[in-house]
């Protein structure tokens, strides 16, 4: 192997080992809720915030992580990331009271925000282009991967020690993978890529006053929101009766996470042949369809339920931030992609601690109406962007016929699976908040 060929693979394994690192972090808490409420006497809206404010604090941290990034270079801001998230994690199960408890995950979901806010600008600056889009499929697949460790071996320690061992063997897998990153990642040869300011506000301004990205936008707070109540609230449901099950079985559940990686990728494909908004809509009925399985009183239904709103969930994560990418300006793509990120995580934050409030009163039929009214809202959301973006299209032809825009316009172009757009040559960037790469290619932006 070439030395340069070796840095490509140091690159892309040490960013997926990051990614892994964090969101195992970042959702460790989510399958010892039920035991953090015994152990401090508190309510499921009260232990949910173990993890919702740590999500928040990630939100609130993306934008000015992703700034800091621009004067002082990616690497650092994700080796800081990653030794202070892990420094933190290490430091949670000493926690006295829930009081602490809360501080520090406030503290480290800040500093987990460092790895979104970066990985994906450093990819694409230092990734051969040719390589861009395995490095970045790897690295979601290393998040996902990570959540669902970070889970499942935080749930089967806590049959053992309680919620401290369980976040002990949460931190202990995190110090692992997180030093393997460190000695992973090579460093940048792009250099600091400075810090224009009125440019990044620019960018803000754009991505803020665009109405089509208003709906994949949308989509993220409300579907992220549903999908963090559910899963939150449910590992109360199974330890309650009728169902009686041990927090390490619980823990097990998360194991549906696995739906998300096939069905995200599978996704993709499709929304590049048949277009964005169909394939959303039909991944929102499925995470709908999943709710209702859920109001089974036997658990092999229930289980079938999150296994099929966990993959749609995956999948609508990954057509609507596709969306934005498509849509938003070169100036403003990575302004765009931080503020999905945003809202994503303030949905995460929000559903989490709406739903344990609604549990209480009203159990998980309440869970399941709320968390269908957004589905609902997110679909409408999406259709309102989809409609309003074909509105401002220039005319396009389907077949010989002209399908968009003013009537006689004649455009000739790549095809995009049964749509003909306008230009023999597309130029596609790829990238977040203050990184991009760009490459031309063919036909690679797909319609809603």
């Amino acid at each position: 192997m070439t030395s340069e060929r070796w840095r490509q693979t140091r690159l892309t394994l040490g960013v997926a080992a990051a990614g892994f690192t964090v969101f195992a972090l970042l959702y460790a808490p989510q399958s010892v809720l039920p035991v953090l409420a015994e152990g401090f006497r508190l309510t499921e809206a009260q232990a949910s915030l173990s993890v919702t404010l740590a999500t928040l604090a990630l939100a609130v941290g993306v934008l000015p992580l992703a700034m800091l990034s621009e004067a002082v270079g990616r690497r650092p801001v994700m080796i800081g990331a990653l030794v202070t998230a892990v420094g933190i994690g290490v430091l949670c199960p000493l926690a006295e009271s829930f009081g602490a408890l809360l501080a520090l995950r406030a503290a480290q979901g800040l500093a987990v925000a460092g790895l979104p806010a970066v990985a994906m600008a450093y990819l694409a600056e230092e990734v051969e282009p040719g390589r861009v889009g395995t490095a970045m499929g790897r690295y979601v697949g290393a998040n996902s991967l990570g959540g669902l460790s970070g889970r499942v071996i935080s749930g089967l320690a806590t049959g053992w020690g309680g919620w401290p061992a369980g976040l002990t063997a949460a931190a202990a897998l995190a110090s692992v993978s997180g030093l393997l990153a460190i000695l992973l990642l090579p460093s940048s040869r792009a250099g600091r890529p400075g810090l224009r300011l009125p440019a990044v506000l620019g960018g803000v301004r754009t991505a803020l006053r665009d109405p089509v990205l208003y709906g994949p936008y949308a989509v993220a707070l409300l579907m992220t929101g549903v999908f963090v109540a559910v899963h939150n609230v449910i590992t109360f449901r199974l330890t309650q009766a009728p169902f009686l099950l041990a927090p390490a079985v619980v823990a097990l559940v998360f194991l549906c996470y696995a739906a998300g990686g096939p069905s995200s990728a599978l996704a993709g494909r499709l929304a590049d042949r048949r277009g964005r908004l169909p394939v959303l809509l039909c991944c929102v009925s499925l995470v709908l369809a999943g709710l209702l399985l859920t109001l089974s009183d036997h658990l092999v239904l229930i289980v079938i339920g999150l296994v099929v709103l966990t993959g749609a969930f995956f999948a609508v994560h990954a057509v609507a931030s596709g969306w934005v990418g498509a849509r938003a300006p070169s100036a403003a793509r990575g302004q765009a992609s931080a503020i999905y990120l945003l809202c994503y995580y303030l949905g995460s934050s929000v559903g989490g601690t709406l739903g344990g409030l609604v549990y209480a009163p009203f159990g998980w039929l309440g869970v399941v109406a709320m968390s269908c009214c957004w589905v609902l809202a997110a679909g409408a959301a999406a259709v309102a962007a989809g409609l309003a973006w074909r509105a401002e299209r220039p005319a396009q032809k389907f077949n010989g016929r002209v399908i968009a825009g003013s009537a006689g316009a004649k455009v000739n172009g790549p095809r995009l699976g049964r749509v003909t757009v306008a230009g023999a040559r597309d130029t596609v960037t790829e990238g977040t908040f203050g990184g991009t790469s760009t490459t031309s290619a063919v036909g690679k932006t797909s319609p809603p």
